[in-house]
């Protein structure tokens, strides 16, 4: 498999860390230092990968104009995952099942973004679709933070379907829209969902709302109408959050109490 670059310091640092692609080389600009690159060079000697230090020029090509942070990593693309895969690691955690699904995000910075809030928030894994979204690629990685390293995004090609498969095992599913029909936090958040962002733009399609069990909105107090679907994903998924662990709390209370 043709090796793809990964750039920029922390998506470097993380693939290195998970161990999970066969690496090649690394390219490094000449008087770089400081910050993660000394882990970075340890890491990659470690593995065997043949380090090079390089121009600002050569660097600058290797990367293709990309936004590389004085490094770029020549690795396996990351495998992807299933949907078996996302039901099998929330039922190993013991947790709620906890998913979201992205109907047709096209903007690598904005997937990117919400698998980073994503892995923090601990949700089991995203679901997007195969046609007119964003793939993985340096941008994403980038914008991850090196999360998508770590975090199992499964790419489907009918998200209606895949929606469907969830549903069929104990999920509901939730539609984040600005005409919801509720405010996201007059839900119950704990039980076993899937949280459905929309495109940039256009908001979820017809087809992906009609497959929701319900659909949320954010109140907004302001002139601008909408939010960016990388800061909604984050409010909509530490509700969620909190809402889990304000039961918790309330179990644990009346457990001992």
């Amino acid at each position: 498999m043709k090796p793809v670059p990964v750039m920029g310091r922390r998506a470097v640092l993380e693939a290195l860390r998970a161990g999970k692609r066969e690496i090649s080389r690394l390219y490094v600009l000449e008087g770089g230092g400081g910050g993660p690159l000394r882990e970075i060079l340890s890491l990659a000697g470690k593995m065997g990968a043949e380090v090079k230090f390089c121009g600002r020029r050569e660097l600058d090509g290797i990367s293709r104009g990309g936004r590389h942070q004085g490094v770029v990593l020549m690795a396996a693309a990351g495998a992807g995952a299933s949907i078996e895969t996302l039901l099998d690691a929330a039922a190993e955690s013991g947790r709620p099942a906890f998913f979201a699904a992205l109907d047709e995000l096209n903007d690598p910075h904005n997937v990117g973004a919400i698998i980073r809030t994503a892995e923090g928030a601990g949700l089991h894994g995203i679901l997007t679709t195969v046609n007119r979204s964003a793939g993985r690629g340096p941008g994403m990685e980038r914008s991850s933070a090196g999360a998508v390293e770590y975090f199992p995004v499964a790419r489907v090609v009918n998200l209606r379907d895949a929606l469907e498969r969830l549903k069929d095992a104990g999920c509901w599913v939730i539609g984040a829209d600005a005409g919801g029909e509720k405010e996201y936090t007059a839900v119950d958040l704990g039980r076993p969902l899937v949280l459905v962002l929309g495109g940039e733009g256009r908001g979820l399609r017809e087809l992906t709302r009609k497959t929701c069990d319900e659909t949320v909105r954010i109140p907004l107090a302001g002139r601008i109408q909408s939010l960016n679907v990388s800061v909604s994903a984050a409010v909509l998924f530490f509700e969620v959050v909190r809402q889990r662990r304000m039961a918790s709390a309330g179990e644990q209370g009346r457990k001992f109490g």
